[in-house]
């Protein structure tokens, strides 16, 4: 028969028993960490979520307003470029401009601009002639089978 009380008298028993207590008190505080560590990341979370409304920004954001004159335009699936104006080509047609614009990399790219071309400069909407040679421009529109951008939207910057 075997005898409990010096089974659980025993210096393997306790050194056992201790173990696993040990281990049970380092689990549950692993738990409250991981459990704390969420509600940390939920509350930061939120917090960015609703970060115009915490210090009172503008009601629809900070970019709200972005599309302003622009919401019946889809800019979403587009092609652009950015660089300055190298030439000018008015003699396609009378609804045509091409615009030759040096990119990034010194890399050129020729702008196709037509009468529903959209050109903005500063606040003010413009006329194609308005844009000169060595205009820095932002440009968003859709390429042609030649690689031709064809613009819908024009920003003129210098």
């Amino acid at each position: 028969m075997i005898n409990f009380n010096k089974f659980f008298n025993s210096k393997k028993f306790r050194a056992v028993f201790i173990a696993i207590a040990l281990f049970a008190v380092f689990l549950l505080v692993f738990k409250i960490g991981v459990f704390v560590g969420y509600k940390k990341a939920q509350f930061s979370y939120r917090w960015g979520e609703n970060y115009q409304r915490n210090f009172a920004g503008p009601r629809r954001g900070f970019f709200g307003n972005i599309k302003r004159g622009f919401e019946d335009k889809d800019f979403i699936n587009a092609h652009g470029t950015f660089g300055e104006i190298i030439k000018i080509d008015t003699a396609t047609s009378s609804e045509k401009s091409i615009l030759i614009v040096k990119g990034k990399d010194d890399a050129e790219k020729t702008i196709i601009i037509s009468n529903k071309t959209i050109i903005i400069k500063g606040r003010d909407a413009v006329k194609s002639n308005d844009i000169k040679v060595d205009d820095r421009i932002a440009v968003i529109g859709s390429p042609n089978e030649q690689g031709q951008i064809e613009a819908r939207l024009i920003r003129v910057f210098r």
